[in-house]
Formats: structure tokens, sequence, C-alpha cells
């Protein structure tokens, strides 16, 4: 069981077969004793853990998963085991999943909904980004290529197929993508180096451009760096990250040593571990002038150009055979000098300037956007403005109306509570005939007090 978990483990780090091609192991190789006693470092721990390097996909942990979960088949392993590249490229092996066992496909079926849901939900964050309500996830999923979205139910034999697909496909493309954006990195630091000149006068030009031609020479001043997976190369590891006699230097017993997992093979991670100590001589973390992302590119390079020369059958994995093969070669003896990253042309004049070009474009287009976006902030400011004004103009016509009835004077109130409006002049009158409509009505001769006060100098009151 633990040959088999650990054959699966440098699936996720292939760059082409991924998923099953480093299961087919080459059984009839011939073990090797080695006293690892004289070899520094950690003695490897049977049964112990490995961590799965990761392989930069967004569904590598969906893909992870799969893999654990069809570990514990037994009938599924057995197929694994006797499978070639083929068919487990062309899809051929995919049909043993419908006879696996029905706790496998269970779990399975459960692994692919969480992996539905957790696209459905990302699709969902990146049209609400957009403020689009209106969201069609069915149509969306097409654009993922790693499951079957028209079943989002059931993880069946056409899932593992697309995975497996899938993840050769992407993978496949993955160290062009680093090249790519390497070239790039590089291209925006010479870029930002030249804007930063234009801005300096002529003298501090030119003691800038001296410091960087300073800089660049001293980068360049390395010990001779050994051709990545010849004997000398080879012999320096054994050496000094061994620990061992070089002259006891044996092929067999080097690929032991750095099979780190024990499957059977030396996978691209186990590689470039090999190429520690020739970085080392060309990078220091600690020098103003050594670019860390320079030496990862120069490892990604080194680990290429070895695959290339003993990866006979191109899946990203060295078995005993091929290995040894190699060493055999007029190549592995007498190679060529090893050209580093510093004395290579890593981009041309004309792609720089067409580099430049994007880039300001970019920047216009950033520009443009900004200019929209100060425009719409100034039509709000002044939207803001008039339903200001017009707040202040409709307070202040209603505080003229309150002081207007201030003036006035409140209305008076009916016995219902009804307002009653009296015109000018009415005010007597109305009084007398409130006095009038009193519960106590006047004796006959009399007159209202108010008339009799106004008529006093002329009425008299006869008993």
């Amino acid at each position: 069981m633990m040959m088999f978990h650990m054959r699966w483990r440098p699936i996720l780090s292939q760059q082409c077969v991924l998923l099953v091609t480093c299961l087919l192991i080459n059984l009839e190789a011939v073990p090797i004793d080695i006293d690892k006693t004289k070899v520094q470092g950690e003695p490897h721990v049977e049964g112990a853990k490995i961590e799965t390097p990761d392989t930069g996909l967004y569904y590598d942990e969906y893909l992870k998963q799969v893999i654990d979960v069809l570990e514990t088949d037994k009938h599924f392993r057995e197929k694994l085991q006797t499978a070639d590249i083929e068919e487990i490229k062309s899809g051929k092996l995919s049909k043993e999943l419908d006879l696996v066992s029905h706790h496998v496909r269970t779990r399975l079926d459960e692994l692919k909904r969480q992996e539905v849901a957790r696209l459905r939900m990302l699709i969902k964050a990146k049209m609400d980004s957009f403020q689009d309500t209106g969201i069609d996830h069915q149509a969306l999923l097409k654009q993922f290529e790693h499951l079957n979205h028209q079943n989002p139910d059931t993880f069946e034999s056409k899932d593992l197929d697309m995975l497996i697909k899938a993840a050769t496909s992407d993978l496949e493309n993955y160290d062009k993508t680093r090249h790519d954006e390497f070239k790039k990195y590089e291209m925006m630091k010479e870029h930002e180096r030249r804007e930063y000149l234009k801005t300096l006068n002529e003298e501090k030009r030119r003691e800038e451009e001296s410091k960087y031609e300073e800089m660049k020479k001293k980068h360049g001043d390395h010990p001779k760096v050994n051709h990545p997976g010849s004997k000398d190369q080879l012999k320096e590891v054994w050496e000094e990250s061994d620990g061992l006699d070089p002259n006891d230097f044996n092929p067999k017993t080097f690929f032991k040593l750095h099979d780190v997992n024990n499957d059977g093979f030396l996978d691209e991670q186990e590689l470039e571990a090999l190429f520690t100590k020739e970085l080392e001589k060309v990078y220091d973390p600690k020098n103003e002038e050594d670019d860390m992302v320079e030496m990862e590119e120069e490892r990604l390079r080194m680990r290429e150009h070895v695959m290339n020369e003993i990866d006979v059958n191109k899946d990203r994995l060295v078995t005993l055979h091929e290995f040894l093969k190699a060493t055999e070669k007029k190549e592995f003896l007498e190679p060529d000098s090893w050209e580093t990253l510093d004395q290579q042309q890593v981009f041309t004049e004309e792609e720089l300037k067409e580099f430049e070009t994007h880039i300001l474009q970019q920047e216009n287009e950033l520009l443009k956007k900004a200019e929209d976006l100060q425009q719409q902030k100034e039509e709000l400011q002044r939207q803001h403005d008039q339903l200001q004004a017009q707040k202040q103009e409709l307070q202040q016509v209603v505080q003229q109306m309150e002081q207007r009835k201030l003036q006035q004077g409140s209305p008076l109130s009916g016995p219902a509570g009804e307002l009653k409006f009296q015109p000018p002049g009415e005010h007597q009158v109305g009084n007398a005939q409130n006095h009038l409509a009193g519960d106590q009505p006047l004796p006959p001769g009399h007159i209202p007090v108010q008339e009799a006060a106004a008529g006093s100098d002329h009425v008299q009151i006869h008993p």
C-alpha cells in the first residue's frame, strides 16, 4: 500500500502525464545496497507521509482528493500497475472506474458535488463584482474542462478522463507560462531602470550607469558552473551534499540516494534539488546584484535540459534505466560548457519596445478610465449640490410660511377641533353671535354688552 501511495505522489508535480503516469514503475529495477551511514542528512522513515507539492492548478485540491480516494480501491490499483501511458492518456483506463467499490464511488460523487459548488461560488463572486444578477451557472461551468458539468451530482468515468486530460494539458503549458512571465519580469526591470534614468541629470545618470555595469560584472564573476546532468556535476553533489568519496562515484547508488521517496523515479522536484550546489555558485540572497527570481528561472532551465537529455519516453519522470543509459553517452563525460542567464540575452530590443508599447497602451487605458471616473465624480457632485440648493430653498419657503402664520395669529378651533377662519372686520360680530348662542338668552329689550358700550352716548336704557 505504501509503495502504491508513493507512486501517486510524483504525479502531481509532473508537467505532462499527470495523475497516473508515475504509477508505471519499472518493478524489475535492481535493488542497491547502500551504506547510508556515510550519507549526510536525515534518513528516510518508512511510512512517513510525503508532502505533495502544489501543482499550481486552480483545481489542485480536487485533483489530490480524487487521487487519495482512488488509492483506496484494490481493483483500480491493480489496473494502474499494468496500464501503460497511452492507455492512461487515451481514456481507456477511465472505464475501469465503473468497477470500483460503491464506497469509493460515493466518496467521488461527494467530491465532485463539492467541486461544482466551489466553482459556482467562484462564478457568483466574479459576477457580483460586475453587478451581474442574471447568472447562468450551467453555461459558465462549461469553461472548466476538468469535470463533466452536464452531470454535477455524480463522478463518472468521463470525469476521470476529463481530469487526466485537463491536468495533462495544463501542466504541459506550465513551464512555458513560467518562462513567459520571467521574460516579462526582466523586461519590466529594464523598462523601469531606463525610465528612472530619464529623471536624472547627466552626472547622476552616468553614476547610475556605472553602478549598474559594476553590479553586472560582479554577478558574472562566479566559479564555473558544471553542465547539468554531467558526471562532473553529479560527482560534486555526491561529494559535497552526500558526503561520499568522489572516487567511489556510482550512478546506480547515486540514483537510489536521490530517489527521495523511493518510488523508482527521479521526478522533477528531485532533479531540481540536484542543481542547488550549482545555483549557489551564481546566486546569493545576501548580494544586491543577485536576483532570486533569476535563480529559479535558472533552476527551471537546468531541469528542462536534463529532462530533454534523459527522459526518453517524455513522461517527465526519469527511471533508473533511463538514468544509466544517459551516463553512457559522450555528453555525460565530455559536456559542453553551460551558459548561465547572465551570459544570455533574455529579450531583444524589439521585444522590449513592443513590451513598452503595450505598457503605454495599458497606462493610457487606465488614464482614460481615471478621467471617466473623475467626470462621473464631478457629475455626482453637481447633482448633489443641486439637491442641496433645492433643499435649502424648500426650507426657506417653509420658514416663511411659519412666520406668516405667527404674524396673522393661529386659527381658532371649534368644539370638534375644526379650524375657524374669520375674515378681518367680522371678529366683533362673531363674538356677539357666540354670545347670543349661549345657554341664557337676553331678556326682551336688552342688547349685547358690546353694543351698549359702543353706543353708550346715544342710547338710554329704561327700566
